[in-house]
This record gives C-alpha cells, sequence and structure tokens, in this order.
C-alpha cells in the first residue's frame, strides 16, 4: 500500500438522505479508480462499506464506513456515513475529521429530511461541498427539478457543472460545462467508460444556458476573471478551477455534479474533481500546534479482531509499532500493524502523514474522541459534538442470569456508538438506555444478541414520582412487643407539616421533660425517614416535609433503639395519611424545533400531553417550543414527533422540577403501584 503526504490527501464524508445513494457511489468511487477489486452492489450486500450483518439485512448503512480512492496520484479518503436520523452520530463522526463533503441526492426524490439536517451540520464546520445527484437512471428522475428543489431548501449558491443527457432509463450522457463536451457512455461498460464528443444538437439551447450561468458566476468571485468575461474573452479550464475551488472554500459557490453509482455515470469526473476542487489538510488550519496530534473518531468492535480504533492524524508523523501518548487516560499505546480501511479489509502501511485517516487495532485504554500526542508535548482537542439522545426505555433481559452480561454488552455498544447511553436507576429497579429512537433501539438490541449473546427486550421507562404533604397532622407510633423475657417498647407522638418544595426533610425534637430519653430521639427520626422513603400514597418517596417529636414515653428495661425506630415508623404511617398527601411528579423543560407550517400539530399534540406552552420562538428555518411537560406524557415522543413533522422535527428535553400531579393521574398511579404500598406495609 502507497502512503501519500499531506498535499497529496483529501479527506472526504458522503453524506445524505437515506437510501440516496451514497454507499453504491462510495463503492463505485473505489472501484473505478482500482483500489477496489470488486463493483458491489446494496441488493446483494455486497457493497464495499456496508459490511455488517444489520446493514446486509436491512440494505441500508448504519455505521461510518472508511474507504480510498487513488486517483490522479491522490489519495480521496471516502467516509460513508448512514442517512436515517436515528444514526446521525455517526455523520457527525465523519463530518468531525473530513474537510470536505459531497452531498448525495436521489434524482428521483431531490432534498429530504435528512439532506437539510446533513446541510446545516457542513454549515456549521463550514465545509466545502459538492452536490451530486445520483440515481439518474431511475424511473422518475429528474435533473431539472432537483436543481430547482436545491435553490429552495438548501442554498441559492449552487451550480450545476454537469447536466444530463436524458433522464430515468433515457440516461445516458452528461454534459460538461467546464470542458464544453459531452460524455456518452457506452453500453454495457463496466468501469464507467465514455465517448467525449461534441454537446448534442437538441441540448445546445440548455448548454448555452447553463454555460453562461456557470461562466458568469465563477467569474464573478474572481477579479480578474470578471474582467475577462466582460470583455468577451473566453475564460479556460485552468482559470475556472483554482477560481471555483476558493469560491466552493468561501462559501460562494457550491457544484452540483451527476450521474449514477450503480452504472458508473459519471464517477470519474467526480473522483477528478474532488481532487481539484476540494482542499488538502496541508490547506486546512489544523486544530491546535503541536508535534503530534491525532484523534479517535470511531471505534469498531469485530469478531475475532476486537477494537479496531479509526483516526485523523492531525499534525506530525506516525510508524508502524510506534508508541504515542494517550492524553486523556494517561497511557502510552503502541500503533501496532498500523493500517488504512477498505471497507471491512485492513491494509497495513509503513507509516502515516499529516492529515491521513489511519486504523489500528486492540488499543488498551483508548475510546472515541481520544486524542494521541506525544508525551513530551501533551495536548487535547476538543470532543466531537454528538447528537443528543432524544429517546429513552427499559430494557429488560429475557432470561436470568444475563444481568452481568447486559451492563457488559451495553458498554461495548457504547464504546462503537457515543450517541447511545446506558444507566441503572436503583429507585426504579430499571436499566435505562438513551439514545436517538426506536429504529436506534432495535439496531442495539440486535446487536446484544448477536454480538454478546444477552436476549434482552424493551419496556417502557417508570416515573420516579414523589409524594410531599398539603396539611398539618399529629399522632401517636407505639411499638410494644411482650414474647417472653426482655420486651420491646417505644411510643412517639409526631407531627407532620409540609415545607416548601425543594425544601428537603427536617426534623425537630421538641421533647421536654425526658418523656422520651434523648439518646432514643435520633431513633425516632430515622424510623421517620425510612417510612418516608417508601411514601403514603403510592409507596414513593415523601418528600420536602418537617417531622416534629413533641410527646411519648418509654419503659426502663424495655425501651431501646429499635422500638422508637420501630415507633418512628409506626407513627409516620398513622399520620401522614391524615396530613393530606399528593402525588408530585417530574416536569421536564422541553425544546421543540419544528417547520413553522407544522407547528399547529406540534402544538396540538402537546396539549393532550398536559403542556405548558412557554413560548415560540424562530429559530433559523425552525420554529422553537418551550414547553413543561409531565415525564410520564413523554413516553415515545420522539416517534410521534417525527412522524407528525415527516422527521423534521427534533426536541431536547431536560428534567425542571416537581409538580403536583393532578387527582386523576394521582389516583391511577396509586393504583397501578399498589405492590409498593404493599411491600412498604409488610
Amino acid at each position: 500500500m502507497k502512503t501519500y503526504g499531506t498535499g497529496a490527501i483529501r479527506n472526504v464524508a458522503f453524506v445524505g438522505h437515506g437510501s440516496a445513494g451514497k454507499t453504491t457511489l462510495v463503492d463505485a468511487l473505489a472501484f473505478v479508480a482500482g483500489s477496489s477489486k470488486r463493483h458491489g452492489s446494496i441488493k446483494d450486500g455486497t457493497t464495499l462499506t456496508d459490511t455488517s450483518p444489520d446493514e446486509i439485512d436491512r440494505k441500508h448503512t448504519i455505521s461510518l464506513g472508511a474507504a480510498f480512492a487513488e486517483w490522479m496520484d491522490t489519495k480521496v479518503n471516502l467516509l460513508d456515513t448512514p442517512g436515517f436520523l436515528d444514526f446521525h452520530g455517526e455523520v457527525a463522526s465523519a463530518l468531525s475529521v473530513a474537510d470536505a463533503a459531497v452531498v448525495v441526492l436521489s434524482g428521483t426524490s431531490g432534498v429530504e429530511v435528512g439532506t437539510e439536517k446533513v446541510w446545516e451540520a457542513c454549515d456549521h464546520r463550514h465545509l466545502p461541498r459538492i452536490l451530486f445527484v445520483s440515481q439518474m437512471d431511475k424511473e422518475h428522475a429528474n435533473f431539472e427539478k432537483v436543481f430547482d428543489d436545491v435553490k429552495e431548501h438548501l442554498t441559492p449558491k449552487v451550480l450545476p457543472v454537469e447536466i444530463p443527457v436524458g433522464d430515468g432509463p433515457h440516461f445516458h450522457g452528461i454534459i460538461n460545462l467546464f470542458t464544453g463536451t459531452c460524455q456518452m457512455f457506452k453500453a454495457g461498460s463496466k468501469t464507467g467508460e465514455f465517448e467525449e464528443g461534441p454537446v448534442p444538437p437538441e441540448y445546445q439551447e440548455v448548454f448555452s444556458r447553463y454555460a453562461d450561468q456557470f461562466t458568469e458566476a465563477v467569474a464573478a468571485t474572481d477579479d480578474q476573471l470578471i474582467e475577462k468575461f466582460l470583455g468577451g474573452e473566453p475564460l479556460s479550464r485552468d482559470e475556472v478551477v483554482p477560481a471555483m475551488k476558493r469560491a466552493m472554500a468561501a462559501g460562494e459557490i457550491v457544484p452540483l455534479f451527476c450521474g449514477s453509482g450503480e452504472h458508473l455515470f459519471g464517477v470519474r469526473t467526480l473522483l477528478t474533481e474532488m481532487v481539484e476542487l476540494f482542499p488538502s489538510p496541508a490547506e486546512v488550519p489544523t486544530p491546535i500546534d503541536a508535534p503530534l496530534v491525532g484523534r479517535v473518531f470511531k471505534i469498531v468492535s469485530e469478531p475475532h479482531v476486537g477494537d479496531i480504533s479509526l483516526f485523523r492524524l492531525y499534525t506530525g508523523h506516525l510508524k508502524n509499532g510506534e508508541e504515542v501518548w494517550n492524553h486523556e487516560h494517561s497511557v502510552t499505546e503502541k500503533l501496532g500493524h498500523l493500517s488504512v480501511q477498505q471497507g471491512r479489509e485492513r491494509f497495513e502501511v509503513p507509516e502515516l502523514f499529516a492529515g491521513d485517516i489511519g486504523s489500528v487495532a486492540k488499543l488498551k485504554d483508548t475510546h472515541t474522541n481520544d486524542t494521541f500526542c506525544r508525551k513530551d508535548h501533551p495536548v487535547h482537542l476538543p470532543p466531537i459534538e454528538f447528537p443528543e439522545a432524544e429517546a429513552t426505555m427499559a430494557v429488560i433481559v429475557k432470561q436470568r442470569g444475563e444481568e452481568d452480561k447486559l451492563a457488559a454488552g451495553l458498554h461495548k455498544l457504547h464504546e462503537e456508538d457515543p450517541t447511545f447511553h446506558f444507566e441503572y436507576n436503583s429507585e426504579l429497579g430499571q436499566t435505562l438506555i438513551h439514545g436517538m429512537g426506536e429504529r436506534h433501539f432495535d439496531i442495539l438490541l440486535g446487536r446484544l444478541q448477536r454480538k454478546y449473546g444477552v436476549h434482552a427486550e424493551l419496556g417502557r421507562p417508570k416515573v420516579a414520582y414523589r409524594e410531599t404533604l398539603k396539611g398539618v397532622a399529629e399522632g401517636q407510633g407505639k411499638h410494644k412487643k411482650q414474647s417472653g423475657g426482655r420486651g420491646q417498647y417505644g411510643d412517639c407522638w409526631i407531627r407532620l407539616a409540609p415545607l416548601a418544595r425543594g425544601s428537603g426533610y427536617e426534623f425537630v425534637d421538641s421533647i421536654v421533660g425526658g418523656v422520651i430519653p434523648n439518646k432514643f430521639i435520633p431513633a425516632v427520626d430515622r424510623g421517620i425517614q425510612e417510612a418516608a422513603a417508601r411514601g403514603s400514597l403510592a409507596g414513593f418517596p415523601l418528600v420536602d416535609f418537617r417531622a416534629e417529636c413533641f410527646d411519648g414515653s418509654y419503659h426502663d428495661v424495655d425501651s431501646n433503639e429499635m422500638s422508637f425506630k420501630m415507633a418512628g415508623i409506626l407513627g409516620f404511617r398513622n399520620v401522614a395519611p391524615k396530613a393530606r398527601p399528593v402525588l408530585l411528579e417530574p416536569v421536564m423543560m422541553v425544546e421543540v424545533f419544528t417547520p413553522s407550517e407544522m407547528l399547529g400539530d406540534v402544538l396540538g399534540d402537546l396539549s393532550p400531553r398536559r403542556a405548558q406552552i412557554l413560548s415560540t420562538d424562530t429559530s433559523g428555518r425552525l420554529t422553537k417550543v418551550n414547553a413543561l411537560v409531565p415525564q410520564a406524557e413523554l413516553f415515545k415522543y420522539s416517534t410521534a414527533l417525527h412522524s407528525m413533522t415527516h422527521g423534521r422535527g427534533t426536541h431536547r428535553e431536560k428534567f425542571h422540577g416537581y409538580a403536583e400531579a393532578p387527582g386523576e393521574v394521582a389516583a391511577k398511579v396509586a393504583a397501578e403501584n399498589k405492590d409498593r404500598l404493599r411491600h412498604a406495609d409488610d
């Protein structure tokens, strides 16, 4: 495997909506360049970068795939990404190490939800882009419609560089505005060969219209070119290409190309233009100045191999077998079998130069987002910004004894996918998983079973309700037990009263005259707290109240700490029901982002969820809704929101506080949790 210097590298992420043709295009690019020996297909499950059983079975990309194409003495690193929003974290990983992006659109569908999302992500990173209309050979493909769609929904700065000859099944050539020639593809071509000739007469008018727009738009970005253009002088390709590259870097132009990854049409031109128009790492500012800087952006767990760490080298030079310093974990790592990825294959290389993307297996203590460097010059790069989890579910093992394997498996899945998190909630007695949606969870459960032998299913997360008091009440708690020998005796009178929300628990010792010895008062306190943890109404902890012990009695022989603790428990159970206990439910601060035209549907859905709408604000092309919503009403909300907004809506949740639940809600929760109360009374 040849090694490439920094100036001869291009790092390109392929992004777009699901099923737009990204994976097929990446496969075609590597095949046409000769860097991959087989032209695969989605249908057969043989594409270069969709390699996992999940991807082959479902016929769509789930995880970031890395490959490369060698073209014009340049190594183009190809980062294939999923299009479905549940796996947008993989897009974030790819864009974090890319210097440019190819945004792939379907010739039949144009701009879709996923296209808008990845476009915004590219905007955020100020990446130069090429738009590629793929699947031009499909029924109902329409280049003009896609072009108009891009202008309306993505950017008015789009500039066609190619126009197709024929659409759909009649697509058989591409007119290149750079060269003013037409590529007519050979029937049955195995590597996208074409015959180049003049523009067909029937396309002369269309060509002239697009060519004038193209030349004027490029010339307008350069003072010398605009003078030549206005003076009627022709502009050569050697002049136009550098001008367009500068304009793309400045965000002034986004070129539009077209083709068919399946039939390899337009693939050679795209390879050439990626080399000519995209920046090399040498032309991109490095994130930090240091002798050696690299960062792991993806962990892939492979059977029989273990964890493979994909990284980008930003500065410096690495040799196979060299040691580096992991600054996050303060450990030395040896980069044995330094490699580059070509789909599922790894090609060992003797060295890597700054800007390149490599891989290494079996690092001891290195994880996604870790920076490696020289020990005598430690540095740390800011972490990749992954999307926040939008959905939460409980996960339950189907077979007893797999609980430990569940935790280990979930930990490994988090290593591979940082958008996925898990926790064990001891109060609820549930393992909770947090991720991007139901499709995401479905994939994770499949991997749990296939990779780690854990059979699990999803369940509804329990809600951590609380209880409190609204009134004042008092009463006695008396524990008396005589069963031969020394007995047990504890007697206390307590008064319970509410405190302000968030005040917690307060105990007041109002005993006078020694009716309860001082040494037994703390036991009463402990008994009340233990009983309060089990609640009075529905078995949930009772909070924000004051307990006052103001009277009681004791026995010289039979009284002890345990007896008074039991008296405190009994006192709480006797008094709390008389102090008007109420249920408190957790309330979330929710931010919903929706297209303005769907605002009515979103607000209409929030209303029956008992939402309190705080405000609606414009946020770019979206409307932001701020609302307080009971947590219990947000189960599967991300799925509902995606459905009503056709995938364009997103939301964030943050715990806000507790609020009193309506009576009917409290009654329902109490009925559902009567087993908790029964346990508390045992």
